[in-house]
């Protein structure tokens, strides 16, 4: 699932917030610890929460098992965000990666939510190749079309 307008507004609104109350977190699935980028120093700055949890990119991985427990680290930590309702949007991006690779249970995270997610916050699902149980599950979902990508 990609990010429709609602929703790219919908986090604008909350990075315009970052610092003005709007209480942001964002698990981000794929990209390491090591792996700096422009959209989590943005993200620093505006004071919105961020946490890596990933060895790199899926499609290079080396080890595994490592991959899988960074993935169900990620996935524990988002529950923990999630259930407690101290954020008003939790995004997990490149989510779909892990649950496509079979890191991560279809059900497990499509049945959660509807158990223990609170109102707040809004909930973003970034990423690729989303299972149909997700899809189903979505309120709101967008498939963008590769037209041209440079890796």
């Amino acid at each position: 699932m990609t990010r429709t307008s609602r929703e790219r507004r919908l986090a604008g609104a909350a990075a315009a917030k970052g610092g003005r109350g709007f209480r942001i977190r964002i698990i981000q699935f794929i990209k390491s610890a090591a792996f700096n980028t422009g959209e989590a120093t943005a993200a620093q700055r505006l004071n919105i929460e961020w946490h890596k949890s990933g060895d790199g990119f899926t499609w290079l991985t080396r080890d595994t098992k490592e991959t899988t427990a960074l993935a169900c680290h990620g996935w524990q930590l988002a529950q923990e965000k999630i259930s407690v309702g101290a954020y008003d949007l939790v995004v997990l991006d490149e989510f779909t990666y892990p649950l496509r690779s079979g890191w991560l249970s279809n059900t497990e995270v499509v049945d959660w939510p509807s158990a223990n997610k609170p109102e707040p916050p809004h909930l973003i699902i970034t990423g690729r190749y989303a299972p149909e149980e997700l899809i189903d599950y979505a309120d709101l979902v967008t498939e963008m079309r590769l037209i041209q990508h440079p890796y």
